[in-house]
């Protein structure tokens, strides 16, 4: 039997959904027998492998890093889910579009609101740099299934991966699969 490549990404967001994953508890060892997991944060795997069947992408896009990057793995992978709130609207991540731009953002951080050592991080690999506007994964590539959840509920993650693992698409719907926050 062939293993479905499966990866998890953590863009902008604060890690909640892959918290949320590992929430899976029993069922991650179910998981690990029936999938090949060639990408995510829980390892130190530095490139994006080609032919990823499944991904889940948490947060949203806010810099160059992860533009590069959910075009690369838009181009390397079958199926991308956006994996919870932030990765779907932007949510707690996109707040910083408030401040009128990425430029706004670093001066009201590093500058307006320290009161040591005010300066933005400007060396090579520091802070990456930053898009003006944050936004979700569509904006920028399409996905495939979206599921919403700040972070989604282990049970919501499993009912939407246990099927593609068979073969079958999800039935995303319904107020416990489709309730944001």
């Amino acid at each position: 039997m062939t293993k479905i490549k499966l990866a998890t990404v953590w863009l902008g967001g604060c890690s909640g959904c892959h918290m949320s994953f590992l929430d899976l508890d029993e069922w991650l060892i179910d998981l690990a027998a029936q999938v090949d997991i060639v990408y995510t944060p829980f390892a130190d795997i530095k490139e994006y492998p080609e032919g990823v069947d499944l991904v889940l992408i948490e947060g949203a896009i806010a810099n160059a890093e992860h533009l590069e990057l959910i075009h690369k793995i838009r181009n390397r992978t079958k199926t991308i889910i956006s994996f919870g709130d932030c990765a779907v609207t932007g949510n707690v991540t996109a707040l910083r579009n408030l401040s009128g731009g990425a430029e706004s953002a670093l001066q009201l951080a590093y500058i307006q609101q320290s009161d040591v050592n005010q300066q933005i991080p400007n060396l090579p690999g520091i802070v990456p740099p930053l898009l003006d506007k944050v936004v979700p994964v569509h904006y920028v590539v399409p996905v495939d299934i979206y599921l919403p959840g700040c972070p989604p509920s282990a049970s919501r993650i499993r009912a939407a991966i246990e099927p593609l693992l068979k073969g079958e698409k999800p039935e995303i719907s319904g107020r416990e699969m489709i309730k944001f926050g």
